[in-house]
């Protein structure tokens, strides 16, 4: 019986974390922001998941992942922000702080290898999508999240 309640709430955590995930993609398409709303929740399901149940990592990798992330995007954007602002100041910087966030909770779904391995998908997915639509502006959020499914399924099954 508590077999079936543990698989029942995995489950269900699974689901809603993708329906948060649909929320932040489709909201970062219309309207250029990640909210911290479908973040957040999304984060505490990562934490839950590596903790209490068969992941492909445990807690300690998460958290070195999150931290990475955090730090290499935070870095990234200061650095970008540094030189699109002494060329215009008024420009929008290319990374923005939900973009920054989005990093560091898919370094704690996905541990240190499987973010490298999704950003580098998120990557080539977003410069293909660029050129084949011919735009100067890339939602980073759905290529991410993409990026990121598809390096849990690498790491839980192939590495």
């Amino acid at each position: 019986m508590f077999l079936y309640i543990f698989y029942a709430m995995f489950i269900l955590l699974i689901m809603l974390a993708i329906y948060l995930a649909y929320k932040i993609g489709v909201a970062d398409m219309r309207r250029r922001i990640i909210p911290d709303a479908y973040l957040f929740p999304l984060m505490i399901i990562g934490a839950i998941l590596t903790t209490f149940f068969p992941w492909p990592h445990d807690i300690g990798a998460g958290v070195m992942g999150m931290t990475f992330g955090y730090i290499m995007a935070a870095v990234i954007g200061l650095v970008f922000d540094r030189i699109i602002t002494r060329r215009n100041p008024r420009a929008d910087t290319p990374i923005g702080m939900g973009d920054i966030k989005l990093i560091a909770v898919g370094g704690l779904w996905c541990g240190p290898l499987g973010l490298a391995i999704s950003l580098v998908l998120a990557c080539i997915f977003g410069a293909a999508w660029s050129y084949r639509k011919k735009q100067k502006f890339i939602p980073f959020a759905p290529f991410f999240i993409i990026g990121g499914i598809l390096s849990l399924i690498i790491t839980a099954f192939l590495l």
